[in-house]
């Protein structure tokens, strides 16, 4: 799931895979604008087949915060 989520990003913020990791920070590393982090919510609630409402995603600032995310609403 870590693998795919990186490609997904790496993907979706046209950045390089090799430069992300779970303490990667969506905003300070990636430069993720608020666009981008409404754009990438909607394609990782695509790729694993999950719903996240709007309030989940306040307060996600790195990787590791939206692999969690997930990994919790796939239970």
């Amino acid at each position: 799931m870590k693998e795919k989520l990186i490609a997904l990003i790496a993907s979706e913020l046209s950045v390089s895979k090799e430069g992300i990791a779970l303490e990667t920070d969506l905003q300070d590393d990636l430069g993720a604008d608020s666009l981008d982090a409404v754009e990438l919510m909607m394609a990782v609630e695509d790729a694993f087949n999950v719903s996240i409402p709007d309030e989940d995603t306040q307060g996600l600032r790195t990787v590791g915060d939206i692999l969690r995310l997930v990994e919790n609403k796939m239970k």
